[in-house]
């Protein structure tokens, strides 16, 4: 039975001491009372204003007090300040907009937002308490100013920490999906959530639940991997420890958005082929977990279609799926324009207004675009009073959103409690060691030929730091997450280690691509003058070096949103660089900043260590420091498969039998394709050894609405404590249909000292035994099923049967 989540209510007295804090006039006496708000001003209180109704009772009684002027306005989003609103402050001007009768959300207020696409800058988004009591003069406005004083959800990005200026910034969702530690994310989730609160935000567009299936993807590096058992696992936690500070947490993007046609992105964003059946067990599993595990009260609709029907027009995907089988009751807020592409780009409407009907008869709450409201708000008002859309359905959307305000507390406490105390609260020392932590775990060990890392700063004297990214800073500040935090590079983060010891020197090697890139990947160009002497250069050095550190890989123009690449080899002229570098004779270190698999097949045969730091966060050269010099043992994993050529995309796990097998076997013949993944999904090395015993699985008959236990022995049998991550794959042997070959089914991080064992323990519950038969009913089918224990999805080290009768 789905359990219900609901938040603690909001003291009452509360709305009254801020009230009066903000204003002595006499309209705010008159409607501020002890545990209650007048917010319709009529001098009684209301069933809506009734902190001791139901929210049911108090939406309907809310709901039959609008006119069509406030239903409309609580269907559109209102962009904040320099996106779309051109006011920091409520103005006179505000009472001639549209939003006099009230609007659904105000998205990125005052936040500082920077980025390559955007600049919202201004003086209210630091110090941290000047943005909550900002907020609250804002908020003020729509409480005290419109009719009914319907209060505002303010929203805002959160997937690499909330993106306000100066927040707890976390690495990107490649690094948190490589951490495999739910209690870890559970915690980030917590920051988000309790910074947003105090700041005044009151909804987090966090986490984004999208399997990243085809590696070319530019927004693999905002996606926790590929797997959707992981993903579902991580999304949970995340959305639990944001909501558990009472703000609401809305997932991105529903649905089937992460793999358009050849990983194309930007205009495109569209065609997914994905059948039925694979759309259910990998793109919607981790919504519907996530759903019904962790109650968020928030989607966003995606800008693709699926087999011809853009979702965001979908019926099926926006109402049938989403509320009547996962059992979501917040509302739908679009991806900004995915409204408009039903007309502009889909053209499954003849005109826009006919996109704005299909879009709220599908189940569409909010429109979002960069956009003013009224471009939307005008054209609903026009399709009720032409009776295209029935009020049933209007009332049925505003429901929906005024519920989840309601839940929020809004009508009990609309305003920050203290402003002051957000000083405290936001980006604390306790946060800062909580991301350090996380930068910590998402670092993961590809390669460590003859245990070349950790290396031994007593024994070195040269190091040469070489690489485009190694003083680069970019990548650690994200579109969708904090600005202007300090950054530390690679560079200067090994610096900073070594100290006065050791002399570091530096020189760039390259740029991160050349002049022709991307043409130069399939057309290659002759190196300039200028690019020779910049390899010379770091040869020159390296001869002089003990070692060499070479930091390579992408920055943040390279991947993200709308920059999905044809070729995964690392841009320009960087493998050149690595090679000359590798002819000097000297060690070579290769540190990768990236967001999304890169196909190094060269570099993993002869450079003799690699490190994948994905897009680390502010505390990138700390982390990356302690982890070349071993105070920090790599303990992550790989969350997405490491094709050796994007010519095997798609390849991935999990994945159907014998569809990513090589050429050889029965009927099999000649040799024409590189075969096996570079490195495969779970991969991960550390500085010391693991090893597991004692697996143990009851009951081995079981019923099929059972649970079934597991546990295994995990014994650090090196000389180092490290982490380890645990993962139980699930084969089930035979089935009426054909499932995949084996799916993840449960992971544990664990931390041990050398010599020390620890038993972990899983639990199997029927959903994860489940399989979509024949009907597409989710069915748990008799038959025998094979646990198997390793250290990633290839390296399986112990197996053994139990039996579903």
């Amino acid at each position: 039975m789905r359990k219900k989540y609901s938040l603690p209510r909001a003291s009452m007295a509360s709305a009254l001491i801020v009230g009066l804090a903000l204003s002595a006039s006499a309209q705010e006496k008159n409607i501020y009372h002890k545990g209650w708000v007048d917010f319709n001003k009529n001098g009684k209180m209301d069933v809506f204003e009734d902190p001791s109704q139901t929210v049911d009772k108090r939406v309907a009684d809310l709901l039959s007090q609008m006119t069509v002027e406030e239903k409309t306005c609580q269907m559109a989003t209102l962009y904040g300040y320099k996106r779309v609103l051109k006011e920091e402050m409520p103005a006179a001007s505000w009472k001639n907009e549209v939003w006099k009768d009230g609007i659904a959300n105000i998205d990125e207020e005052l936040n500082n937002l920077v980025s390559t696409t955007d600049r919202a800058y201004t003086q209210y988004s630091f110090p941290y308490s000047k943005h909550a009591s900002a907020i609250n003069t804002i908020q003020k406005w729509f409480v005290e100013e419109t009719r009914l004083g319907i209060p505002v959800d303010f929203t805002n990005e959160g997937i690499h920490g909330l993106n306000h200026d100066r927040a707890t910034s976390l690495p990107a969702p490649i690094s948190i999906g490589s951490t495999f530690d739910k209690q870890l994310v559970r915690r980030a989730g917590q920051t988000v959530g309790r910074e947003a609160k105090a700041l005044g935000y009151t909804n987090v567009y966090a986490p984004i639940l999208d399997p990243a299936r085809d590696q070319r993807w530019g927004r693999v590096v905002e996606c926790y991997g590929e797997d959707p058992f992981h993903i579902a696992e991580l999304g949970k936690q995340m959305v639990l420890g944001i909501q558990e500070e009472g703000v609401a947490s809305t997932l991105k993007h529903f649905a089937v958005y992460s793999v358009p046609k050849g990983g194309r992105d930007g205009s495109a964003r569209t065609d997914p082929h994905v059948a039925p059946r694979e759309m259910y067990q990998i793109y919607l599993y981790p919504f519907r977990r996530v759903i019904q595990e962790a109650h968020p009260m928030g989607v966003m609709s995606s800008y693709n279609d699926w087999d011809g029907v853009p979702i965001t027009g979908s019926y099926y995907f926006l109402t049938e799926l989403l509320r009547q089988k996962f059992g979501f009751n917040g509302y739908v807020v679009s991806d900004s324009e995915a409204v408009e592409y039903l007309y502009s780009k889909h053209h499954v409407a003849g005109d826009y207004k006919e996109a704005v009907r299909q879009a709220v008869a599908a189940g569409l709450n909010v429109r979002t675009n960069f956009t003013m409201p009224q471009t939307y708000i005008m054209p609903l008002r026009e399709l009720i009073k032409e009776n295209k859309l029935s009020m049933k359905v209007v009332d049925s959307r505003v429901s929906d959103v005024l519920r989840v305000k309601f839940r929020l507390g809004l009508f009990d406490d609309p305003y920050v409690k203290d402003p002051k105390s957000a000083d405290k609260k936001v980006h604390t020392p306790a946060d800062d060691a909580m991301s350090l932590q996380m930068n910590r775990e998402s670092m993961v060990l590809l390669k460590n030929q003859g245990d070349l890392l950790p290396l031994d700063k007593s024994k070195l004297k040269n190091i040469l730091v070489t690489g485009p990214l190694a003083a680069e800073k970019n990548y650690a500040t994200s579109r969708y997450g904090p600005s202007h935090n300090p950054v530390t590079n690679v560079l200067d983060g090994i610096k900073n280690y070594v100290g006065k010891d050791v002399n570091v020197t530096y020189t760039k090697g390259c740029n991160v691509v050349d002049a022709t890139w991307p043409e130069s990947e399939i057309i290659e160009t002759p190196l300039t003058a200028q690019e020779q002497a910049g390899i010379d250069s770091a040869v020159t050095q390296a001869k002089q070096a003990d070692v060499v550190i070479a930091v390579v890989g992408e920055d943040f123009e390279r991947v993200g949103e709308s920059l999905s690449r044809t070729g995964l080899n690392l841009p320009g002229r960087q493998l050149k660089l690595i090679q000359a570098l590798q002819a000097t004779g000297k060690p070579v270190v290769m540190v990768m900043i990236n967001g999304q698999p890169l196909t190094v097949n060269w570099e993993n045969k002869f450079v003799p260590a690699i490190l994948e730091a994905w897009f680390p966060g502010p505390e990138s050269g700390r982390v990356v420091a302690e982890t070349l010099f071993g105070d920090n043992n790599p303990g992550g994993r790989l969350p997405i498969t490491f094709p050796k050529t994007t010519g095997q995309i798609e390849y991935n796990f999990p994945f159907k039998p014998a569809s990513q097998a090589s050429q050889g076997g029965e009927n099999s013949w000649g040799k024409t394709s590189v075969n096996g993944a570079l490195y495969p999904y779970g991969y991960g090395l550390s500085y010391t050894k693991f090893e597991y015993s004692n697996l143990q699985v009851s009951p081995e008959k079981e019923n099929s609405q059972g649970d079934v236990q597991v546990s295994v022995d995990v014994t650090n049998t090196g000389s180092r404590k490290g982490d380890d991550v645990v993962q139980l794959y699930l084969k089930d042997e035979v089935s009426s249909v054909t499932t995949y070959e084996y799916d993840l089914r449960g992971f544990e991080r664990v931390n041990l000292a050398p010599g020390e064992k620890k038993t972990v323990q899983f639990t199997l519950h029927p959903d994860d035994l489940a399989l979509l038969d024949k009907n597409m009913n989710w069915t748990v089918e008799p038959g025998k099923f094979m646990v198997m224990i390793g250290s990633s999805s290839v390296d399986i080290k112990l197996k053994k049967e139990f039996e579903v009768e």
